[in-house]
């Protein structure tokens, strides 16, 4: 009975989000009573973000269909022994910096098909491998490094040769090397909970599903994480940008960024639409600029845009990927992936200012 009492008597009380609660609907009758048509435009500015993000992006264009695609040919090549290969071949390295080395398959799977399915493909692989947390957040910092999809390096491939910059020593510094570098420098500062793995110790990752329910089952689970998990993260995100837009905020957003990016040795237009957009978008528009452009800025450009961008992944897509196939909660998923984002905006710069130099043809 004291029990009850006491939860009466908590009850009665106001908590924070009481008052919370309290002025919205102050704010919400006060708008309905004296400015309805601000509610309507709020609404209204919401869903015209959101609407071509999801429908047209996500629902009726390739890019919707490329991470179905994506998760079946990962599902299939990991089928063919793919992920074992990688890990017989990385074990030596990462034993050498004591890691376990399943940290560098998102990255890897990232590379090849999409980052939505290198976080479904791979957070299962982690468990298996007994990964600590430690070692999974390392995994999903790494995989930021990687182009989230092929068609982002191709495109930017396109763009280093319009502007004869010089590829090979550039994709080697910004895409291979972070991927061993990445996971050494996090395990001796923020990530230290690291194991050293023998290959012995590791169980084998091809599994053993038939061919047939391979392709099916793969097909079903990219449709699932499409309409499930990417295209809520999605709308989420641009929600949020919409409401920016309503208050009048997002222009000075946009603004500092343009500035930053200039600053950070990062094409600025381009730049953002890598941040806010998608970076295959950005790379497609990078060979276009002004032909009088500095290259460092070029430079800097392609190294961002091969990397886990947009914000929308970041923020929405990643956490809600890995929370639900890794031993990862949202937080910890979007921490890590917001030190990788950190990481690579670094790496662009590094490069930009200082790499260009020795690129230009």
């Amino acid at each position: 009975m004291h029990h009850q009492e006491r939860l009466q008597s908590n009850r009665k009380k106001w908590s924070f989000y009481d008052y919370v609660g309290l002025l919205i609907l102050i704010v919400s009758l006060g708008l309905l009573l004296f400015s309805p048509q601000t509610l309507a435009r709020l609404f209204d500015m919401t869903i015209k973000e959101v609407f071509p993000v999801v429908v047209k992006t996500f629902l009726t264009s390739e890019v919707g269909i490329a991470v179905i695609v994506s998760v079946m040919v990962g599902r299939i090549i990991e089928r063919l022994g793919f992920t074992d290969t990688l890990i017989r071949l990385f074990v030596p390295i990462m034993k050498w910096f004591k890691i376990n080395p399943a940290v560098i398959i998102p990255s890897v799977y990232n590379i090849l098909g999409d980052i939505n399915a290198a976080g479904k493909i791979a957070g299962p692989i982690l468990v298996k491998a007994n990964a600590t947390k430690a070692e999974q957040k390392i995994a999903v910092a790494t995989m930021i490094q990687s182009p989230q999809s092929f068609a982002t390096f191709v495109l930017g491939l396109i763009a280093l040769a319009a502007f004869q910059i010089n590829a090979f020593p550039l994709v080697i510094l910004s895409i291979f090397v972070p991927i061993i570098i990445v996971p050494w420098l996090l395990s001796i500062t923020l990530y230290r909970d690291t194991r050293k793995v023998d290959l012995n110790q590791l169980p084998r990752f091809t599994p053993k599903t038939k061919f047939l329910q391979t392709i099916f089952q793969s097909a079903k689970e990219g449709t699932e994480l499409l309409f499930l998990t990417i295209i809520p993260a999605v709308a989420a995100v641009f929600f949020f940008i919409g409401v920016f837009k309503f208050l009048g905020v997002w222009t000075i957003i946009e603004s500092s960024l343009f500035s930053v990016l200039t600053s950070l040795s990062i094409e600025p237009t381009t730049g953002i639409i890598s941040v806010l957009a998608a970076p295959t978008l950005a790379v497609a528009q990078l060979a276009e600029v002004a032909s009088n452009i500095d290259p460092a800025l070029i430079v800097g450009g392609f190294v961002l845009a091969n990397s886990g961008l947009p914000l929308s992944v970041i923020f929405g897509q990643v956490p809600a990927t890995w929370a639900e196939s890794s031993g990862l909660n949202e937080r910890e998923a979007l921490l890590a992936a917001i030190v990788g984002l950190v990481i690579r905006i670094i790496t662009a710069c590094l490069i930009g200012y200082f790499i260009t130099p020795f690129l230009v043809v």
